[in-house]
């Protein structure tokens, strides 16, 4: 019964991923509009970021809105297919649970972070434009 089971939430997976992932094309928002200065210092504050996400996930595309509605460059990170990435989230952050948003310090230090509502605070509070 296990096997069936699994094997009919692969197969729904399989129906709607592309689904899921147009529907993210089509409503993804406009990126907002900065000066050049602005947009080259959001830049340069967004290049230590990484987001370790599944393509699919509903949550990493909620979170994926957000960086493209803020106009970051953040490196995205498939934690599902790529099995390098995956043992870095799972060494670096304690667990391979996604969204997770790696933000590398000016001192060094690395910070894990988990869950989409507060990666998306945590980037509106540093990078939304006044």
């Amino acid at each position: 019964m296990r096997v069936v089971i699994r094997y009919f939430f692969r197969t729904l997976r399989l129906i709607l991923t592309p689904f899921m992932l147009l529907s993210e094309k089509l409503s993804t928002p406009e990126s907002v509009s900065r000066s050049a200065d602005d947009q080259a210092r959001a830049n340069e504050a967004s290049k230590d970021l990484a987001l370790y996400q599944f393509k699919a996930c509903p949550f990493c595309i909620k979170v994926r809105k957000e960086i493209a509605r803020l106009g970051l460059n953040i490196e995205t990170r498939d934690a599902q297919h790529n099995p390098e990435h995956r043992a870095e989230l799972e060494a670096g952050g304690g667990q391979v649970k996604v969204p997770c948003l790696k933000i590398q310090q000016e001192d060094g230090s690395v910070h894990w972070l988990y869950e989409s509502d507060d990666i998306k605070a945590w980037l509106q509070e540093r990078f939304e434009p006044a």
